[in-house]
């Protein structure tokens, strides 16, 4: 049913108006018309469309379910009682077979309504679905687990999918907010947070077939091919000692707890975000000693034809050992170089390209090779990373330049540092805080040929200038890519890995340093 508006004059007043009819279509004789139900008049008191669009909506519910059944959209007070008035003209005019109304009805005040024992299930209904379709459950039974043990680890999963928190509160949550225990067929009083401590470790125990399981479950579901993979790292600390801990160590804390013992996350995902690897290492290994360990975990993880994934990763990661470690098992790479070159040169029949980013902001793209090596290289300038890095290091600069005249003011104050040797210290650990700004500056140190300083000096180096290097580094690759731009597309997978892995370690807690 519609409402048909139908324009009027007034030869009397000569003023011109409109009225409006609730009509309904059918089709005659191979032919489409309009029949009128009922006059609605002016309709003065519904000035917008979409008022007059929801009264024929609900006289429709009316006809069609009855006078008293509730509206399945928002309805202001006026609209419902204009409804209600049409319907019963329609009744009592009989242009509209209502026949009997059945039910008992009644009336009620929906502002005096209040519910007890109201669970959530939205989240938990979409994540069961999902659960059944990569067939976690299956692949339990298939670990000869019993069906409590599923009920129970599929209540476990879901709750902290869609409420992270500990065991305890996890416990909580299902008693007192969830429904989940209403789809898994677990008795939810019965729940301890000793049992989802239990299943968890049962978990544990089965996760590298599970994650085998899921990396060729979601290529098949989704018919992917991974033809990149990602790579990269993140660690945690623990608040408390963890001496009899194998893997908690001391070591360096992307979170800067030198205090607390930590232990290292690795991960790999394929481009469209799906899991292929996880690992946890000891908490003082180096970055670069993790790589060997996850690519030979990975050849029966993966699904792929002819060529093996292209393997992305960060600096931090590309030694000349892993690349060499590669090549050798047959893989092919992309990395943001360890360092900038310094003698390159264009590659044959290459020329710069400028692209924009997602923010619009240009970027200039060229081929480019050395002699060191073998490799492909993209010289990338980027006009935002420039002013970032001069911005930075002007304030570095000055700090740098402060640090030398303190150290000054301490070879001419009484009870300073005077001593040539404790002068060279103090400049020396100057430069180790200041590394990208001190190459640019030669300092002389001036004594009295026995030991004591007189003075320091610094001037900033001919020739040298921060600006031009400024924006500029390099990518690294096997590939031997003839466009740029599709080297700087792959490039920037590394940006969707830095994304995942930052809503995976707000999820968890972890902490993360991606350059």
């Amino acid at each position: 049913m519609f409402i048909k508006p139908f324009p009027k004059y007034n030869r009397t007043t000569k003023q011109r108006y409109t009225i409006y009819k609730l009509c309904e279509s059918y089709r005659f004789d191979g032919h489409t018309r309009h029949r009128v139900i009922v006059g609605l008049g002016k309709l003065d008191e519904l000035q917008e469309i979409e008022q007059k669009k929801l009264l024929a909506r609900r006289i429709e519910e009316m006809l069609t379910y009855g006078i008293n059944t509730l509206c399945i959209e928002p309805i202001d007070n006026k609209t419902e009682k204009l409804a209600a008035y049409f319907y019963s003209e329609i009744v009592k005019r009989k242009r509209y077979d209502v026949g009997d109304e059945k039910g008992d009805w009644e009336t009620v005040d929906l502002s005096t309504m209040k519910n007890k024992d109201a669970n959530e299930v939205g989240g938990e209904w979409l994540c069961k679905q999902s659960f059944d379709q990569l067939g976690i459950g299956d692949f339990l039974r298939q670990q000869k687990w019993t069906e409590d043990k599923i009920s129970l680890a599929t209540t476990h999963i879901i709750s902290r999918t869609v409420y992270l928190a500990s065991e305890l509160k996890t416990v909580s949550y299902i008693k007192e907010n969830s429904a989940i225990s209403d789809i898994t067929g677990i008795e939810k009083d019965k729940i301890t947070k000793d049992q989802l401590y239990s299943i968890s470790h049962k978990l544990y125990s089965v996760k590298d077939k599970l994650e085998r399981y899921l990396s060729k479950r979601t290529n098949e579901l989704f018919d992917l091919e991974d033809k990149i993979i990602l790579y990269d790292l993140t660690n945690t600390y623990f608040e408390g000692r963890m001496q009899n801990s194998r893997l908690a160590k001391f070591g360096r804390s992307k979170k800067k707890r030198k205090d607390a013992r930590l232990v290292v996350l690795a991960v790999v995902i394929n481009r469209e975000g799906f899991l292929k690897y996880s690992n946890i290492f000891e908490g003082n290994i180096a970055d670069s000693k993790t790589l060997e360990t996850v690519v030979d975990a990975l050849s029966n993880r993966t699904s792929f034809t002819g060529r093996k994934p292209i393997v992305v990763m960060d600096a931090g990661i590309a030694t000349d050992d892993n690349v060499a470690m590669l090549k050798r098992k047959g893989y092919d790479y992309l990395c943001v170089s360890r360092s900038n070159l310094k003698e390159y040169y264009a590659d044959t029949n290459s020329k710069p390209i400028q692209i924009k980013d997602k923010k619009k902001q240009p970027i200039e793209l060229l081929k480019v090779k050395t002699d060191k090596d073998s490799d492909h290289y993209l010289w990338v300038k980027s006009q935002a990373k420039a002013l970032k890095e001069n911005s930075m290091n002007g304030l570095f600069a000055q700090r740098f330049k402060e640090g030398i005249q303190r150290i000054n003011e301490g070879i001419n104050r009484k009870g300073g540092t005077k001593k040539v040797d404790k002068v060279y210290e103090r400049i020396g650990r100057l430069k180790q805080k200041y590394p990208s700004v001190h190459k640019y500056y030669d300092i002389t140190v001036t004594d009295n040929e026995k030991g004591i300083a007189t003075g320091i000096s610094y001037e900033h180096k001919t020739g040298e200038n921060p600006d031009k290097k400024a924006g500029v580094y390099f990518l690294r690759t096997s590939l031997d890519e003839n466009d740029e731009k599709t080297l700087w597309l792959i490039y920037n997978i590394i940006r969707e890995i830095e994304y995942t892995f930052q809503g995976f370690k707000n999820r968890f807690g972890f902490t993360t340093d991606i350059s």
